[in-house]
């Protein structure tokens, strides 16, 4: 695939995600994907099933939308800086639901093979997301 077709694929990916389209993944995921940056919540299925297990608890607990702002490729990896948002609308495990939005910011790595998406890394906010849902307090003691 060239540079720009693993771009449009990473973007089609988070657009899927953004409709709540989990089939998609298997177009779009290699079966043996690799995570190598998954979410801060044990249990999850290794590869592609583990993705979709993710995303659909997300999805469920969080809707909303992920805004790409920045996209670099070269060879077989794409880079994407992006702004995920959401409302807070069902509880996340030990974590009960706020009702309050949420933004997170990423810079996610992509590693792409036989035109699926095979391996991630990524470089979340995951502190300014938990200081969002008040798991960890804000400096100064203020609620995010």
């Amino acid at each position: 695939m060239s540079i720009e077709e693993n771009k449009r694929l990473v973007r089609r990916f988070y657009q899927e995600i953004d409709e709540g389209d989990l089939d998609a993944m298997d177009e779009l995921v290699a079966e043996d994907y690799q995570d190598h940056s998954p979410p801060p919540f044990p249990g999850f299925a290794p590869g592609r099933e583990g993705l979709k297990q993710a995303f659909r608890l997300f999805w469920e607990a969080t809707p909303g939308t992920h805004e790409i702002e920045d996209q670099i490729a070269e060879g077989d990896k794409v880079v994407t800086r992006l702004r995920a948002r959401g409302i807070h609308e069902k509880g996340l495990p030990g974590i009960p639901a706020t009702g309050m939005p949420i933004t997170m910011t990423a810079t996610v790595i992509h590693r792409i093979e036989n035109g699926k998406l095979a391996e991630k890394w990524s470089d979340k906010d995951l502190l300014g997301f938990l200081q969002q849902l008040g798991v960890i307090p804000t400096p100064g003691g203020a609620s995010g």
